[in-house]
């Protein structure tokens, strides 16, 4: 089964997306199924995970209200504060719902690159844990040195780090990324999506732009942790589903149809227990 392991459903009218302004004009209106549907089939997509895009429990019950009504939305990772002293209670509350399979605080909105090691937040990563939960990481590079040390914490936590972290593509900067992604995936059990690439990237990116990253990721975790999304609708900022699609049949070339099939379906129900 193919799974888009990374996209997004907003509808503006709900007015929790904060950082979704009339600046981001092409991607400034509701995005639902039915635009997704025929994407999905171009590309011979069986299922997605949909990810929180808004900082409220709100949003999370809106997303698992739209998996309820869409046999291709295989699972949700939501969004509870975990700061809130009744976030376990939260969690617990949330995890009724078959379709949710992980949580997600924005942690690149925070100021503080230390706030995931915060000790008010241990009882959150416990529930997730309890409740078998994966723990995905919406990261920056500054932040990966307090990734690791979070996942030495919680080694039995599920984990996969969105976007790769998103590298600085368009600097061209690589070496420090390039060495605190390959501690974390020698040292963790963490997965790492190959996805959201293409909008670290300078406008007119190409193949070529990507591939050290993307050859980087293959090294370091393997066609066994790494995990295929589209980022859509956010990827169209910087490319159409179609051509992220292709370049990453082109990055994933070298390997074999065993291990295409795992980054671009397997891995992630192996990461979230998606349902069928």
């Amino acid at each position: 089964m193919r799974i888009d392991a990374h996209q997004h459903f907003w509808a503006l009218a709900r007015d929790d997306y904060d950082w979704l302004t009339p600046e981001l004009e092409s991607i400034y209106r509701d995005f639902t199924p039915a635009d997704l549907v025929p994407l999905l089939e171009a590309a011979r997509i069986d299922g997605t995970v949909l990810v929180q895009a808004a900082p409220t429990v709100a949003e999370t019950e809106y997303m698992l209200s739209l998996a309820d009504q869409t046999s291709f939305i295989k699972g949700v990772v939501g969004w509870v504060d975990f700061e809130a002293t009744d976030a376990p209670a939260q969690i617990a509350a949330l995890a009724d719902h078959p379709a949710l399979v992980g949580l997600r605080p924005m942690i690149q909105d925070i100021s503080d690159p230390l706030w995931m090691l915060e000790d008010t937040l241990t009882p959150a990563f416990e529930a997730l844990q309890h409740h078998a939960l994966t723990f995905d990481a919406l990261t920056l590079p500054e932040h990966l040195g307090s990734l690791r040390t979070l996942l030495t914490r919680h080694p039995e936590m599920k984990v996969v780090i969105d976007h790769a972290s998103k590298p600085l593509i368009r600097d061209v900067m690589i070496e420090d990324w390039a060495n605190d992604m390959a501690s974390l995936a020698q040292e963790t059990n963490a997965w790492c999506k190959l996805s959201g690439l293409v909008t670290e990237a300078k406008p007119d990116w190409t193949v070529d732009d990507l591939r050290p990253y993307v050859n980087h990721l293959l090294n370091c975790f393997g066609p066994s942790r790494l995990i295929w999304g589209s980022d859509w609708p956010v990827c169209t900022l910087a490319s159409s589903y179609e051509r992220w699609f292709e370049t990453t049949d082109v990055l994933l070339g070298s390997m074999s149809s065993t291990e295409c099939q795992a980054i671009l379906g397997g891995n992630a129900a192996r990461a979230y227990n998606l349902r069928d």
